[in-house]
This record gives C-alpha cells, sequence and structure tokens, in this order.
C-alpha cells in the first residue's frame, strides 16, 4: 500500500513538472512587438540553391529580383539585437524579427529573416531586449564561405 502511496505521489509531481515545463519552460518570456515591414518581407525571400559535392551539402545563396532591388540601398529596419560577441556594446550583431529570449526555431513556418548589422566607424549600440531601429546600406553577400550573414547592412546607425 505504501509503494502505491509513494508512486501515485511521485507521478503526480512528476505531471506538474511537466506542465510547468510546458507552460512556460524558459521563465518569463516577454511580448515582443511585430518588426515585420515591406523591407523584411523583401529580405524574407532570400532562398538557396542545394548542391552535393563529395557527400556535403553546399546551401548557396540566391538572390531573387525583388532582393537584388535593395541591394546597395539605404534602409531602415526595426528589429531586436542579437549579440555575436558577449559585452553591453555591440559594433556587430544580429537583427532579428523576433527577440532574443524567443526561440528562433519554434512556431510554424521557417526560421525568421535576420541582418548582420555593421555599424559605422567608431559607433556602438548597447544590448537591450527592447525594439530598435537601425538605417544602413544594404549589402547581399554572396560568399558565405568567409563566415558573414547573406544580407548585411553596413555602415549602420541607431535611429532614435
Amino acid at each position: 500500500m505504501m509503494k502505491q502511496v509513494i508512486i501515485t505521489v511521485l507521478m503526480m509531481l512528476g505531471a506538474q513538472l511537466v506542465n510547468a515545463q510546458q507552460d512556460n519552460p524558459f521563465g518569463e518570456v516577454p511580448d515582443h512587438t511585430p518588426m515585420m515591414n515591406d523591407t523584411w518581407e523583401t529580405i524574407n525571400k532570400l532562398m538557396y540553391k542545394v548542391t552535393h559535392k563529395d557527400n556535403e551539402t553546399i546551401y548557396t545563396p540566391h538572390f531573387p529580383e525583388a532582393l537584388k532591388a535593395i541591394d546597395k540601398k539605404i534602409v531602415t529596419l526595426p528589429g531586436y539585437l542579437v549579440p555575436m560577441h558577449g559585452g553591453r556594446d555591440h559594433e556587430t550583431f544580429m537583427l532579428s524579427v523576433l527577440p532574443i529570449m524567443q526561440c528562433m526555431f519554434c512556431g510554424q513556418n521557417d526560421i525568421p529573416p535576420m541582418v548582420e548589422i555593421f555599424m559605422k566607424k567608431g559607433k556602438k549600440v548597447r544590448f537591450t531586449e527592447e525594439p530598435i531601429k537601425i538605417k544602413g546600406r544594404v549589402y547581399l553577400n554572396g560568399n558565405t564561405l568567409e563566415g558573414n550573414s547573406e544580407i548585411q547592412l553596413l555602415d549602420a546607425e541607431l535611429i532614435n
């Protein structure tokens, strides 16, 4: 009888733990402001050509005409700072339509669009979980073997 009571109590505690983790596995996740705009929609059109060579899958960026149309143009993007390095102030970082605390790989559809930001020389952005707005020149990077993102904003500045 005692074994049954202990097993029942353990099962109840386990069920509560699983439910708590399913409800909020990362603690309090703040609501986020939708950041999608026409420029983000265009950036989201990035595609990849997939080839295979020597048992290796190779992904080559493909830029549709709509995306080529904004290459080298100055754009303004709202978004959330995603650091690439530790520290409070960032000269280079990723900008995302979703906050860093929200799982980038969850939900429906694909990974949300992100852009690599290179601030103007001497300019930095302090890390924040709040949305920011960045203005810079679009650069479509077809050679990602150098380790950089396919879509970048160069000479970027923070817009208040």
